[in-house]
């Protein structure tokens, strides 16, 4: 390790200009202090082998936030559902939501998605297009993932209209630092949320839908033979079902829309050759990570490239970082549609890798490649809006002007 004096970096306390490019603070941490101690104790991990390392040892570091979680949202509907979720347990619990859930998300019904997918991003470009300029977040890539996760939870598209903000509320609340505000929001959208998937659970209870889909009464019907979720167990995964699926892809197509309006050259690539669409996904979620921070915590004391870690250590695993390690990725800063091979840890690594990830990217194929299809000319309308945050990165809004 580098033994000059870390830099001074506190996520509760970000400098000036990190949220609109973090990456020059990424690259120093990693070239300087790649496991940092941060001022309030826990680490924070910026090298791509040492993200994997941790990502695929689960027995030394544990998912499992009931103790981290407490202090930052007492008794309160937050720390109900965000130490109840999938992503934040441990076996038992997280072996068997993500079977049931991976179960109704096989290659198959994956694959018969697609026509209705292409359908509805058709729908929204013609209405784009109607119009002649368009914010690329309210109008397209927020409205996808609402869609798709409503469909897999068979939500009636009447009764669609809240669940964007409790999502952007729910998720607004993991952020380093927060206000009382957020986190009043917060609650009150997992309170509204939980009350709505009630009266949704009876209706599907009453009326089944197909367990080949719905991911909704596979949860209800727990495995066959097995154990079933407890009600608050079913209900609290299927908020993270929604929250996992439409923040994280709705960042990735309005990033990579974005990187393409910056990046022309490759823009042009792309349609020139729109059987890259794969590897140019990959790129975007490996050169603008949706999800840019992850965190874990020592069961045991354990020793990271080099860093003795001791039992109980929290820590914060940069996947922005990682992702731009010229250790993994020969010239990182480069955004490059037909990199290969491309590692990258945009949706975790080892036994958290995210359930939906072949979803997200179906997603993201079809809305970035029938975009640029439809306009290729398109251009910024002004700068656009950054959403603020440090875990996930994205914008609150992009306009943009259709040719």
């Amino acid at each position: 390790m580098n033994t000059a004096r870390p830099p001074a970096f506190d996520l509760r306390a970000l400098p000036d200009g990190f949220l609109e490019d973090p990456y020059p603070w990424y690259r120093r941490l990693r070239e300087q202090s790649p496991l940092l101690q941060l001022p309030d104790g826990s680490w924070f991990v910026t090298r791509y082998a040492d993200c994997e390392r941790i990502y695929k040892d689960p027995k030394t570091f544990s998912s499992d936030k009931t103790e981290e979680f407490r202090p930052k949202f007492g008794s309160s509907p937050l720390y109900v559902h965000h130490t109840t979720s999938l992503v934040f347990n441990d076996p038992p619990l997280h072996t068997r939501v993500r079977r049931l859930i991976v179960g109704a998300l096989t290659a198959r019904a994956i694959s018969d998605m697609e026509p209705g997918l292409v359908r509805l991003v058709d729908g929204l470009l013609d209405g784009m297009q109607a119009r002649g300029t368009a914010d690329l977040i309210d109008d397209f890539a927020s409205a996808i993932p609402i869609e798709v996760i409503g469909n897999l939870l068979g939500v009636p598209r009447e009764e669609r209209g809240p669940l964007r903000e409790w999502s952007l509320a729910i998720l607004g609340a993991l952020e380093p630092r927060l206000t009382q505000a957020q986190l009043d929001r917060g609650n009150r959208a997992v309170e509204e949320f939980t009350v709505y998937l009630e009266s949704l659970v009876r209706r599907r209870r009453a009326a089944p839908g197909d367990p080949e889909r719905d991911v909704l009464t596979r949860l209800i019907a727990g495995e066959s033979g097995g154990e079933r979720l407890s009600e608050t167990e079913l209900l609290q995964n299927c908020i993270f079902l929604l929250n996992a699926g439409h923040e994280t892809t709705t960042n990735l197509i309005g990033n990579s829309l974005v990187l393409f309006s910056v990046w022309p050259e490759e823009k042009a690539r792309l349609i020139e050759q729109p059987d890259l669409i794969r590897s140019a996904v990959e790129e975007c979620l490996r050169f603008e990570s949706s999800n840019q921070i992850g965190n874990r915590r020592a069961l045991t004391d354990a020793s990271v490239g080099g860093v003795p870690l001791p039992a109980g250590a929290l820590i914060t695993l940069c996947i922005g970082a990682a992702n731009r390690d010229p250790a993994q990725f020969p010239d990182p800063e480069r955004f490059d549609i037909t990199r290969s091979p491309n590692r990258h840890l945009a949706f975790g690594s080892g036994t958290h890798l995210c359930a939906g990830h072949a979803l997200a990217r179906l997603e993201g194929r079809i809305a970035i490649g029938r975009f640029l299809a439809r306009f290729p000319r398109f251009r910024l309308e002004g700068p656009p809006v950054r959403a603020g945050r440090v875990r996930f990165r994205g914008f609150r809004s992009v306009r943009c002007v259709l040719d």
